[in-house]
């Protein structure tokens, strides 16, 4: 697992590329998120378009990722899905508890309550994809 640092408009964001599954990945994963909460970051925005498979494991890492962010008064969002990860989110419900976003700018904008902003719809994603 590697890990790209960011910031975009004020707002902290990691990309994330390789496999998001338990071991070394998860437990980097986890340091990472120690350190951003130490460091004062409260908004962050992880960019999971280069992670190809996210096992149990990972995704239980995710949900820790968000709990963290939120007890230290943060918020964490997600953006630029694979397929097999929306579909994984969809499975697991966990499409509820993370905001997700397919574009950049939209997953930034919505840190600011005055900008518009572009509204990810999962469903209407993967009908399009099985139109193809």
């Amino acid at each position: 697992m590697q890990f790209e640092r960011r910031i975009s408009d004020g707002i902290t964001i990691v990309s994330l590329s390789g496999k998001l599954i338990v071991g070394e990945a998860t437990a980097a994963l986890k340091d990472l998120i120690k350190t951003l909460t130490d460091e004062g970051v409260r908004k962050l925005i992880l960019d999971l378009a280069e992670v190809d498979y996210i096992d149990s494991s990972g995704l239980g890492t995710l949900v820790y990722c968000f709990s963290t962010f939120r007890k230290n008064g943060g918020t964490l969002k997600l953006m630029r899905l694979t397929r097999r990860n929306i579909e994984l989110m969809l499975l697991t419900k966990l499409e509820t508890v993370f905001e997700v976003f397919d574009q950049e700018q939209a997953a930034v904008d919505s840190f600011f309550p005055g900008r518009e902003v572009r509204k990810f719809d999962i469903l209407e994603f993967l009908r399009g994809q099985n139109q193809v």
